[in-house]
């Protein structure tokens, strides 16, 4: 595989961006700014799994970005008895977009495997996330020089694992099928989504939930480079 990859897409959120970490301090900021009194720990624990499940619906075109903005919210106040008026959740529904990419904190490893991987391969970036957002988070992490291109779901009109978005990918960053890997942490928008395609790939299984098989693993970035 090694004298055949020359092009490494990856995802973002997840998988270099710490998306937990830093939404954890941007709720911790709105929440402060906008004086609501809740245990962070609390609500964040019934967030995290209500957040998944409304990407999942967001990525198969069952609920609008809108729509996910404020469910998760929403539900999530509701889970831990907080009684939040809507005008207040849409406010802090905006809130956190546009504190959200302020925070910077990376996957460990992230830096070291860029730099060994962008001297052998030219990178990308595909994700599903927000446009306005993607570009604000890698600026202000310090990855945004590393990539060639970025892809977002909201240019192409679909999201992963819809192959149109990972042929958009290939056709921007003027890459073949056979020359080109996916790594990302969703088993199902990054990995089988681009397998399903023809494309290689490395499931980032950060948290440890997978056993399989059928795909390369690693738990930790470092460990890209075991295969590239």
């Amino acid at each position: 595989m090694k004298n055949t990859i020359k092009h490494v897409f990856f995802d973002l959120d997840h998988t270099l961006w710490d998306f937990d970490k830093n939404s954890g301090l941007t709720f911790e900021k709105i929440f402060k700014l906008n004086t609501i009194n809740v245990d962070l720990k609390e609500f964040l624990n019934v967030y995290e799994p209500i957040n998944l499940k409304y990407w999942r619906l967001y990525r198969n075109e069952k609920v609008t970005k809108s729509e996910l903005r404020y469910r998760r919210l929403k539900e999530a106040f509701d889970a831990i008895n907080i009684s939040v008026e809507d005008e207040m959740i849409n406010k802090l529904s905006e809130a956190y977009i546009e504190h959200l990419s302020s925070f910077n904190h990376l996957f460990e490893g992230t830096f070291e495997i860029l730099d060994y991987l962008q001297n052998k391969y030219t990178l990308h970036i595909i994700t599903n996330g927000f446009e306005e957002i993607q570009e604000k988070k890698m600026k202000s992490s310090n990855i945004r020089n590393y990539f060639e291109t970025v892809t977002n779901s909201e240019m192409v009109g679909v999201k992963k694992p819809n192959p149109k978005i990972f042929n958009f990918a290939l056709n921007l960053a003027k890459a073949k099928l056979e020359e080109s890997i996916m790594i990302g942490d969703s088993l199902e928008a990054d990995i089988e989504g681009a397998a399903n395609l023809g494309m290689d790939t490395i499931h980032f299984d950060y948290k440890k939930q997978f056993k399989t098989e059928n795909y390369k693993q690693v738990y930790h970035l470092k460990a890209i480079a075991d295969y590239l």
